[in-house]
């Protein structure tokens, strides 16, 4: 989110026909709760799309990356690492030293897709379990991200949009607007 350092989501490994769709999800939930970027696997350029044609038409400012390095991303990050894990220390139990430490670090959130190899495990610096109980990596981004931020990425300002969602009680209202 504007204001802090950078937080990069990185979706580690993406395999085709199985992860589309929550890989897409990782995406969009980046976007959508403060992240200021995520990083694909190569091999996820459909997702990428996705998640770039939903920052174009519903604003950002919001960045999408493929790269074929992940390993190398995550062993030559010069900030702090949080690798979203079940069987890490409880979130709430790191959520202090993680905020603390935002404020003055770039931050890469490594959520894994497949296997993450133990070598993840050794360079994050804090290995992070939401709930330490098998669930969607979608959801442990967003609690994760939740607590981060302190609920301020609720009330984020959109830049760029195309559209934008007008709340209310019941029903859809979406609003077009003017370029």
């Amino acid at each position: 989110m504007q204001g802090d350092s950078e937080v990069v989501v990185c979706r580690y490994g993406h395999r085709p026909g199985r992860d589309d769709r929550m890989t897409t999800h990782v995406g969009l939930t980046a976007r959508a709760l403060g992240a200021d970027r995520v990083v694909f696997p190569a091999n996820a350029g459909q997702s990428a799309e996705t998640v770039r044609d939903i920052t174009g038409r519903f604003g950002g400012p919001f960045a999408v990356e493929l790269t074929d390095e992940q390993d190398a991303l995550i062993r030559n990050w010069e900030g702090k690492i949080a690798h979203l894990t079940m069987y890490g220390e409880r979130v709430q139990d790191a959520q202090d030293e993680i905020r603390d430490a935002h404020a003055e670090n770039d931050f890469l959130v490594v959520v894994g897709g497949e296997k993450v190899p133990f070598s993840v495990y050794e360079h994050a610096d804090w290995n992070v379990g939401v709930t330490n109980q098998p669930h969607s990596e979608v959801a442990g981004l967003a609690v994760f991200l939740d607590r981060l931020f302190d609920g301020r990425e609720l009330d984020r300002d959109w830049e760029g949009a195309q559209r934008r969602v007008i709340p209310e009680e019941t029903g859809k209202n979406v609003e077009q607007l003017d370029d």
